[in-house]
């Protein structure tokens, strides 16, 4: 249902911005049959923006630097440990090593003792051969003695003698060996010596063997043991470090991802704020250019209709023309979202420009406003049937200055942009009725208005 309601103005002056009362259509629908009004009234979603990448807050960020700080902190300390352990372990390495050659030195002390020994022992066993043989030979030497009667003639010996009979036998050995075996005792003496010697020199060798076994032993068994431990905590200390380190590069490589992910952010927020910037450049160059279009339009219109000379008609402006009822000028300025056509077998019977909420709307030709309020589907539109006898309709508008009945130039701010009624997005619905029916008989508005001199581009 359509409300109108007549205003006057005074000719030639600007319309008085007002905003008439009224019931906006309900607009709390489920998501299918907004879908569906949509399609319905022809109003095409506009292409919804880019997402953004992720932002990584100044905590993420900060916490992402303290973690590799603290990851970096900890691989300088296990470092040094690190170090110290690797000093100890080379210490540690050296006195193995030197308690090894130790070992070495008393395993070739032990070979010389036991070759030592070996040699004694054969010396031993000469030394009692020859006191053996002696001993027999002193035997002999008695028994010859004693059986041959020698006579003994050494008081000492004769003395010494036990009884009868050995002082008859030592008597007879004493003057044999005197006589003819000196050597024999000399010999026994020093077999005796021999045999003493190297009994004792087979003992000292035997103990010194055994105490630098035991020693070096000893030190080997300790330095290996200090070394088996050293190497066990530098293999700890280096297991840590290298726990600390995998941590370290996750930790950088976290940082680095929040910081590409910060850079990726703040390059797509100045491509943006570029595209935005060159968007509201674009934006205020073209209603700049309408504006002008439509002062020139209003204008020719006035001109004309004041009986002026067709010459200042044209030079209204480029996107102004002359037709059957004065000059025709685009609508408004933005970017086309959608064109006149078939949308899902249902016909969407205008055009839609997309642009800012409250840019002005413009009357496209002279004549005199049918209707303007809420209108169901559009929330606020204007019906303006022109002196050409079509009617031109400009759906969804946040605001209206004009009232049914009053007359319109071509270029009249009569709106602006808005985001009413069944609409995904802040855009102008524009039609042409040219049999001059309010509801019916669209066509498309593109070449209706470049046949008469005014343009909208995208189609």
């Amino acid at each position: 249902m359509l409300h109108s309601r007549p205003r006057r103005r005074t000719r030639g002056t600007a319309p008085v911005a007002h905003r008439r009362p009224g019931a906006r259509v309900v607009q709390g629908l489920l998501a299918g049959v907004l879908t569906a009004t949509v399609v319905l009234t022809g109003a095409a979603p506009v292409s919804a923006a880019p997402e953004p990448p992720p932002n990584p807050s100044d905590e993420q960020l900060g916490q992402a630097q303290s973690a590799q700080d603290a990851a970096a902190a900890e691989v300088g300390r296990i470092g040094a440990l690190l170090a110290q352990a690797e000093s100890e372990l080379e210490r540690y390495a050296y006195q193995a090593e030197a308690a090894g050659t130790a070992y070495l030195a008393a395993e070739e002390a032990l070979a010389q003792a036991q070759a030592e020994a070996a040699r004694t022992a054969l010396e031993l066993e000469a030394a009692v051969a020859a006191v053996d043989a002696a001993m027999a030979r002193i035997a002999g030497f008695s028994r010859d003695s004693y059986m041959n009667g020698n006579t003994l003639s050494t008081a000492a010996a004769l003395l010494d003698a036990d009884g009868p009979a050995e002082l008859v036998q030592t008597a007879a050995m004493l003057d044999y060996v005197s006589a003819n075996h000196l050597d024999v005792l000399g010999q026994l003496e020093v077999a005796r010596v021999q045999q003493a010697n190297a009994d004792s020199a087979a003992r000292a060798a035997r103990d010194k063997t055994a105490q630098a076994e035991a020693a070096a032993s000893a030190a080997k068994a300790e330095a290996d043991r200090q070394l088996a431990a050293q190497r066990a905590a530098y293999d700890q200390v280096a297991a840590q470090k290298a726990d600390y380190e995998t941590q370290l590069q996750a930790a950088e490589i976290e940082l680095l991802r929040l910081q590409g992910a910060r850079d990726a952010f703040q390059q797509w927020q100045a491509q943006k704020a570029a595209e935005e910037a060159a968007a509201a450049a674009a934006a205020r160059r073209a209603e700049e250019e309408a504006a002008a279009n439509a002062a020139a339009a209003r204008a020719a219109a006035r001109s004309q209709s004041s009986g002026a000379s067709s010459s200042s008609s044209s030079s209204s402006g480029s996107s102004a023309g002359s037709g059957g009822s004065g000059p025709y000028v685009t609508p408004t300025s933005g970017r086309t979202s959608s064109c006149y056509g078939m949308r899902w077998g249902t016909l969407h019977g205008g055009v839609d420009i997309a642009a800012p909420i409250g840019t002005p709307i413009y009357a496209a030709h002279s004549g005199v406003v049918a209707r303007a309020g809420t209108a169901t589907g559009f929330g606020y539109a204007v019906y303006l049937r022109g002196d050409d006898g079509a009617v031109t309709v400009y759906g969804h508008v946040n605001e209206y200055f004009v009232g049914a009945g009053e007359r319109v130039v071509a270029g009249e701010r009569i709106a602006t942009v808005g985001n009413r009624g069944q609409s995904t997005g802040p855009h102008l619905h524009f039609e042409v009725h040219p049999g001059g029916a309010l509801h019916g008989g669209q066509v498309d508005p593109v070449p209706w208005l470049r046949a008469r001199g005014a343009s909208i581009s995208g189609c």
